[in-house]
């Protein structure tokens, strides 16, 4: 279980980074824009054979994985629409005002962002000992333009460094929580319900790419975030051979 914890906090812990380095640096919006398309390629990859692939096999010949895939991206649908209602709409967006940097909106949009890659981490190492590498990386990346464009967002309403790496420090212990429950909490589930979780999961990170991340990666990172997005998934796709 502690291993779990630590390689969801691993996972996740490029949220903080990304806070350190918006406190640091000045990035420019075309480069946010290029890392935000390697990691949407790298999430494709990682879901499409980590995770759909995988649920597919475990459950070959049932409906499960389908129903799964449209389960997990209905219900992100519906819990984003929520949230965005709440001010967080624009989370992911590079150039968003700080007027629409709610925090408690922006955090509850981060954690559900957070929260399917984190289970699906923690579903691996029950089912395999091991963390996937491609899923990990994949994550790690994923998470660094979100917080880079969080923080900045959080400094032009007036807040300081310190409290703004608090609360990536205490978003990324959250989320790694949630890979204990995907470690533990499936522990005793059928194959059939594993992979419907497996397809749940996939299917809500597949909808929060469309909506949100590879939108912003064309706006801002232009046609080289599409030569990037290829990339990504091909690093991801090496990993996942070299795995096998």
């Amino acid at each position: 279980m502690l291993n779990a914890f630590l390689w969801g906090l691993l996972a996740t812990s490029s949220l903080i980074l990304g806070g350190v380095l918006a406190n640091r640096l000045k990035l420019s919006n075309k480069t946010l824009g290029i890392v935000m398309g390697f990691g949407a390629g790298a999430l494709i990859s990682a879901v499409s054979y980590e995770l759909i692939l995988e649920s597919v096999k475990l459950a070959e010949g049932t409906g499960y994985p389908g129903l799964g895939l449209f389960a997990g991206a209905f219900t992100f649908y519906f819990a984003d629409f929520f949230i965005a209602r709440l001010g967080a709409r624009d989370r992911m967006a590079i150039k968003a005002s700080e007027q629409s940097r709610l925090v408690i909106p922006m955090v509850l949009a981060i954690i559900l962002d957070g929260i399917p890659e984190s289970i699906v981490i923690g579903l691996g190492i029950f089912e395999g000992g091991t963390v996937s590498l491609a899923m990990l990386v994949a994550v790690f990346i994923s998470n660094l333009p979100e917080s880079i464009a969080g923080s900045t967002g959080m400094r032009a309403s007036g807040w300081g460094r310190k409290k703004i790496i608090l609360l990536w420090i205490i978003i990324a212990l959250v989320c790694a929580v949630s890979t204990i429950a995907g470690y533990s909490l499936f522990s005793g589930a059928p194959d059939h319900w594993l992979a419907f979780i497996q397809a749940f999961a996939g299917g809500a990170i597949l909808m929060m790419l469309a909506n949100s991340m590879m939108p912003e990666a064309y706006e801002h990172g232009g046609k080289m975030a599409g030569v990037l997005t290829v990339l990504g998934f091909a690093v991801s796709l090496t990993m996942v051979l070299m795995e096998k």
